[in-house]
C-alpha cells in the first residue's frame, strides 16, 4: 500500500489546518507557494514545497506530484479562470496514485435566496464576478472527474472562522463593527470542522460529490460580535445601520446575498458531527483554549 501523501495547491488558512492535522498523523505533505521565502518556511516545517502561480506552473509537475494519494485545491480562480486547471489538468488526469481529491469552493455560488434555505441541489445563481468564477471553476473540476476519472469532491464552504480569524480576534484588535441590516444572516463554519469534513470524505469517498460545509446556526454578524464582547467582558461597539456604514466594495458584496445553507448531507452521507455547531461553541472554545 502506498504511504499517504497530501498535495495542497494553496496552503491557506483552512488547508493548512487540515494539512497539519494529517502531518500529526504521520502523513507526508507537499504544498505550493509563490515565493522562495515561503518555500523555505514550509520546508523548515517539514513540508515539501514547490513554487506555483498563474504564469508559473510547477517546474517539474511529474516529479512534484509523484506519489500523491490525496489532493486538495484551495486556490481561488482569477479573472482568467482556475490557474491549477489551466496549467495542470492533464498532469492530474494522468496521476494514477490519486485516491481522493477535494476542491474548496464557496456557498457564494448559490447567490441571494432572500434568506431561504439551500441544499446542494439548488440552482447556482451567483450575483458577483468572484462567485461566477467559482461556478466555472467547479464545472471545470467536475469535468475532470467526468472525463478522466479524477476522484473529485467539491466542498462549498460558508464563512470561515477560527483562532486568529474570529470575532474574538477582531474585538481584541479593535476592528470589530456591529452592522445592522434587518433580515440579513450569514452562515459560518469553524476551520476545524472543515478539516473534520474533509477527513470524513477521505474515509467515505463518493466521486463527484458536492457538499455544503456550514454550521447549524445562520446568524446576523452583529450578534456574533456582541457575543464575543460578552465573552471578553467588554462593551460592544455601537450598532450601525448598513446604509450608514462605510466599507470596501468587497466587504459590501458580502451583504448583497442572504441565504441559509443546509448541512444535512455531510451529516447523513459522511457521518460528520460538528465540533462547533454554532458560533457560540466556537468562540467559547477559542477563549477556553487561551487563543
Amino acid at each position: 500500500m502506498t504511504d499517504p501523501r497530501l498535495f495542497v495547491f494553496g496552503p491557506g488558512y483552512s488547508a493548512r489546518v487540515f494539512a497539519d492535522a494529517l502531518r500529526a498523523d504521520g502523513w507526508r505533505v507537499a504544498a505550493t507557494c509563490r515565493s522562495e521565502e515561503k518555500k523555505a518556511e514550509l520546508e523548515a516545517q517539514g513540508i515539501e514545497a514547490f513554487l506555483f502561480d498563474r504564469g508559473r506552473p510547477l517546474a517539474d509537475a511529474h516529479a512534484a506530484l509523484a506519489g500523491t494519494t490525496h489532493l486538495l485545491v484551495s486556490i481561488p480562480p482569477d479573472a482568467k479562470g482556475d490557474p491549477v486547471l489551466d496549467q495542470h489538468a492533464r498532469d492530474l488526469a494522468d496521476l494514477r496514485t490519486l485516491d481522493w481529491a477535494g476542491y474548496l469552493s464557496t456557498t457564494g455560488v448559490y447567490g441571494d435566496t432572500g434568506g431561504e434555505w439551500v441544499s446542494e441541489a439548488a440552482w447556482l445563481k451567483p450575483t458577483g464576478e468572484r462567485q461566477k468564477r467559482r461556478v466555472e471553476a467547479e464545472r471545470g473540476w467536475l469535468n475532470l472527474y467526468r472525463q478522466y476519472g479524477v476522484p473529485m469532491h467539491l466542498f462549498r464552504l460558508a464563512g470561515i472562522y477560527g483562532p486568529g480569524r474570529s470575532a474574538i480576534d477582531s474585538v481584541r484588535d479593535g476592528t470589530a463593527r456591529r452592522v445592522d441590516k434587518p433580515g440579513q444572516v450569514f452562515c459560518r463554519i469553524h476551520v476545524e470542522d472543515i478539516a473534520r469534513t474533509l477527513r470524513a470524505s477521505m474515509e467515505r469517498p463518493t466521486l463527484g460529490a458536492v457538499y455544503n460545509v456550514a454550521d447549524d446556526l445562520p446568524s446576523p454578524s452583529h450578534e456574533v460580535v456582541e457575543y464575543a464582547c460578552r465573552l471578553l467582558g467588554v462593551e460592544p461597539p455601537p450598532l450601525i445601520p448598513f446604509d450608514q456604514t462605510e466599507m470596501s466594495p468587497m466587504a459590501a458584496s458580502f451583504y448583497a446575498d442572504c441565504r441559509r445553507v443546509k448541512n444535512d448531507r455531510i451529516k447523513r452521507q459522511l457521518g460528520v458531527t460538528l465540533a462547533y455547531p454554532d458560533y457560540r461553541a466556537g468562540l467559547e472554545a477559542q477563549l477556553a483554549a487561551g487563543l
